[in-house]
């Protein structure tokens, strides 16, 4: 492209980009001139307007004004039918599936429809921020969990569940592509926190947001819901990291009568399906074999990024940083166990023009920590970043800046 820069954008696209965030359309936008790994975005050049342009035509055209009235109230049947038949293999239908306007919608469902003000919701230690957020305005508390390197530890679970017997709203899991850290956890263990959740009849809320984006899919251990046969477990997905953010669609997976508990909620019952048009543009995509084709690109996309990251910084940190190559998703995560402290660790990536995500955000870290999105950069970005990363942290810590290093959301 004539006059782009190493992102793919053209001045022009980029100073859009700007006018946008300035006009209010967009939630944020990167500071002039930063490689920015904190946000958990999908690039906007990843984003297929082109098949959703055509797939909202074709929504119209088939359903024409029944596509803008009010939806079912669980949401379009050919949608459900369709994502309950990718998800359950047979072992469950569409009355296990409502659509949500996305994942965070979905935890605000959850919080409100399934818990009583007060009640605990068990997280772990380092888990998705802007979740604990919804569950506090929500007036839930929030408690943390010990984890270890396969995630949260089956015996610190049981012990608070026992604790805190007929009080525990929920327990929260990212199990796959979890964010911040973009770890997977293991089978043996997924079955060990099943177990321990239904010898306490406490419901799992399963965060599947990423559950789309592994590079190898079929090496993946099967959800907490396909463990638990669907019951006692609510798995949320969304197509906000697949499709963007912006159409506001994603879905639950629940046992039935759980489902049908969730659907009366008045959100349902005053307005119907919470995303109708959009909802039969996506089905149409699904339909039609267009949304798998644009997600076997969309994986390989996202890989070159993650390997362009991941193999610079391998190759040239210092050996006292420790970093785990994802399997899939947006992140990594990065320690620095030689005897940096975060702020440190910060302000030498701002002074190197890179901009990440601190891990203090994200709860409890045993070493100082940062996440890396390599979702929202193409590959010479990243490579570029890691390798000023790489030179950063190779150097005597700076001096901490007094700056605000809690940057970016999602």
């Amino acid at each position: 492209m004539t006059g782009a820069d190493e992102t793919g954008a053209s001045p022009g696209e980029r100073l859009d980009h700007v006018r946008q965030w300035r006009a209010g359309v967009v939630q944020a936008v990167s500071p002039p001139g930063a490689r920015d790994l904190g946000p958990g975005y999908v690039d906007p050049a990843l984003l297929p307007v082109g098949l959703l342009r055509d797939a909202y035509d074709r929504a119209l055209t088939e359903y024409g004004s029944a596509a803008l009235s009010y939806g079912h109230n669980p949401g379009v049947s050919a949608l459900r039918e369709t994502l309950a038949a990718r998800a359950g293999g047979g072992r469950c239908g569409s009355a296990n599936v409502i659509l949500t306007s996305g994942t965070s919608q979905a935890l605000y469902l959850a919080s409100t429809a399934l818990a009583r003000t007060g009640q605990v919701v068990l997280v772990e230690e380092t888990c998705y921020d802007l979740g604990r957020q919804i569950f506090t305005d929500c007036g839930l508390a929030v408690r943390r969990v010990r984890c270890d390197e396969s995630g949260m530890d089956p015996h610190a679970l049981e012990a608070a569940l026992g604790e805190l017997a007929g009080n525990v709203a929920f327990v929260y899991l990212i199990p796959t592509f979890h964010n911040p850290t973009g770890r997977v956890v293991p089978l043996s263990r997924r079955r060990e926190l099943v177990a321990a959740a239904a010898r306490h009849g406490a419901l799992i809320v399963e965060d599947d947001a990423y559950a789309d984006l592994a590079f190898a899919p079929g090496e993946i251990p099967p959800t907490l819901a396909e463990l638990a046969d669907y019951r006692g477990v609510l798995r949320l997905c969304t197509f906000s990291k697949t499709l963007g953010p912006g159409l506001r669609l994603g879905w639950m997976l629940a046992e039935e009568d759980l489902a049908r508990r969730l659907v009366s909620h008045g959100l349902f019952v005053s307005g119907g399906s919470l995303n109708h048009t959009t909802s039969l543009a996506v089905a149409v995509l699904l339909r039609d074999g267009d949304y798998d084709r644009h997600l076997e690109h969309l994986r390989e996309r996202l890989r070159e990024r993650h390997d362009a990251l991941a193999g610079r910084l391998l190759a040239d940190l210092p050996e006292e940083v420790a970093l785990t190559p994802s399997r899939g998703g947006f992140f990594l995560w990065l320690t620095h166990r030689g005897g940096r402290n975060e702020a440190e660790l910060l302000t030498a990536a701002e002074r190197a023009g890179v901009l990440v995500g601190a891990g203090s955000r994200f709860g409890v870290t045993p070493w100082p920590s940062v996440r890396l999105a390599y979702s929202f950069n193409p590959p010479a970005v990243l490579d570029t970043a890691a390798q000023r990363l790489a030179e950063a942290w190779n150097r005597p810590p700076p001096a901490v800046l007094e700056s605000d290093h809690a940057l970016h959301k999602p």
